[in-house]
């Protein structure tokens, strides 16, 4: 299973900054471990998402904004990030990163960027950590290349996919699905394809069953070529931001639901990590090393 990572990118942050960046280095290092030790992985650098891979998804002077360093303080503010040159390069890298696993997944079946899920960037807004959406550009570099026609985005991050969203508001070709917390960020939530929200306090039963409900709408409307799923740490129950209740075990039922209505449907997976914002990096580390290994592994069953 091939794996796109660009912690190697780094993001400078103020001291304090509740963004944990650290997770994915943290994350890369655990992964590499498991490969050491037999895991069937492969990581690869990836590439730096182009001005026409952006601007399929970006309004060009929103993309224009952002390569100068020429945004707004009310831009910057609700980025959430400090403008630098490195938050250029690697927001880049992230989006590349998407593109490259859709790539692979055509390829292989399954793959993954171990970034991203960068939701809440809409066609001339960045929000919420989200500079550019990296799922929405895979999906429309995907059909550019013409390798798909049709494409489901899974989003089971804990906060809603506004910026998805929007972007493909006007788009019967690609189907978003976002299951997220109700009263949880972002205020103004665009309709997706299909919203499931969920009160504050929702646990792994009834996340569960809303989820199976979900998956069998999403895939019976999408008829997708390609899936997309940001597999977000942050419904769980230790999350300084996520406001559910879902333990580690229920995260990994989640991820083997979703992997089984994939394999179900035979359509290849792309996976990115999505949020996580626990003060325990480990505990982030361990529920998105559970995801990818849990998807090379079935993976590697599917081959033998």
């Amino acid at each position: 299973m091939r794996l796109f990572p660009c912690d190697r990118y780094q993001l400078p942050l103020p001291d304090g900054h509740s963004f944990p960046i650290d997770k994915y280095a943290l994350l890369r290092r655990r992964l590499e471990s498991h490969a050491k030790a037999g895991a069937t992985l492969e990581f690869i650098e990836p590439h730096a998402a182009t001005d026409d891979e952006l601007l399929r998804v970006h309004d060009r002077g929103y993309l224009g904004r952002v390569m100068a360093g020429t945004l707004s303080r009310e831009e910057v503010r609700r980025i959430g990030f400090p403008w630098s040159r490195e938050l250029v390069e690697r927001s880049l890298r992230s989006t590349g990163a998407a593109v490259d696993a859709a790539a692979a997944a055509l390829a292989d079946g399954v793959a993954a960027s171990l970034a991203g899920g960068t939701h809440h960037a809409g066609s001339d807004w960045g929000e919420g950590y989200c500079v550019f959406n990296d799922t929405a550009v895979a999906a429309r570099e995907m059909q550019a290349r013409g390798a798909v026609r049709r494409v489901l985005i899974l989003d089971c991050d804990v906060h809603q996919g506004n910026g998805t969203a929007e972007i493909f508001a006007a788009d019967s070709t690609v189907f978003t699905m976002s299951i997220h917390g109700a009263k949880n960020f972002p205020l103004r939530k665009h309709p997706s394809s299909l919203d499931v929200p969920l009160e504050d306090g929702t646990g792994d039963d009834d996340y569960l069953r809303a989820l199976d409900g979900a998956l069998d709408e999403s895939f019976d409307r999408a008829a997708a070529d390609l899936v997309l799923y940001i597999a977000g740490a942050d419904p769980y129950a230790g999350d300084r931001l996520g406001r559910l209740k879902l333990t580690k075990q229920g995260l990994l039922a989640r991820d083997r639901m979703v992997l089984e209505a994939v394999r179900a449907a035979g359509t290849p997976l792309a996976i990115v990590c999505g949020g996580g914002y626990c003060q325990d990096l480990e505990s982030i580390v361990d529920i998105h090393a559970a995801t990818m290994l849990l998807a090379a592994a079935g993976d590697s069953s599917r081959k033998t």
